[in-house]
């Protein structure tokens, strides 16, 4: 048994990495991207700073592992929700429902997408980060469920992209409201009250 006080980076080496992604997606949120600082995250995950640049050699490489680990496993999990053979409907309602419960309602993730939009102007890389891991695929996974459902009956014409931008509209406008407006008093949203109703308005419209 190790002495007590002996550091947490020492006695779990194994989960070095994640315990530092996690204490960034923290940080990150709640200072934003230029003025997060590469101590506070490696106090807060219990190693030394010279820990954290033995996984990430720049705050830019950081931002990247915190953003492919808080959000592509659930990117993968609505693509396993796909390829069940379900009706398109289902398929929708179990993805979105999920991601509004465990990414639109985590107050962290919010907080990087506020980082995202307010400095990328400054810091290019921030929105390129987002837009490949998150954006591109998500937007794809989404056109494709719709195209093939339209292959099948299931929807009405139209452009498989656009329906996934209107799926995913007030989604994105619940959180800029979170971090925008309700810290100046704005009257909260619920999130997945907000994903049910968008899903029974979208969905009706959608059907041939």
């Amino acid at each position: 048994m190790l002495p007590p006080g002996e550091p947490k980076f020492r006695r779990r080496p194994e989960a070095r990495p994640a315990e530092i992604l996690a204490a960034a997606l923290e940080v990150f949120a709640e200072r934003g991207f230029q003025a997060a600082r590469l101590e506070e995250v490696a106090k807060r995950a219990g190693v030394s700073k010279g820990a954290l640049y033995l996984y990430f050699e720049t705050k830019a490489d950081l931002f990247r592992a915190v953003v492919t680990d808080a959000i592509s496993p659930n990117i993968e999990r609505v693509k396993a929700m796909a390829s069940a053979e379900v009706p398109f409907e289902t398929a929708v309602r179990m993805g979105i429902g999920m991601l509004a419960r465990t990414v639109v309602a985590d107050r962290r993730i919010s907080g990087v997408i506020k980082l995202v939009i307010a400095e990328s102007r400054n810091h290019p890389e921030l929105a390129t980060i987002w837009h490949e891991t998150v954006v591109r695929p998500g937007i794809a996974l989404i056109s494709g469920l719709i195209a093939a459902a339209q292959a099948r009956g299931e929807v009405r014409a139209g452009d498989p992209r656009l329906f996934a931008f209107g799926f995913m509209g007030p989604m994105l406008l619940s959180m800029i409201w979170r971090e925008t407006f309700e810290p100046v008093g704005a009257e909260p949203v619920d999130v997945v009250k907000l994903a049910d109703q968008h899903l029974d308005t979208v969905l009706k419209g959608m059907r041939p």
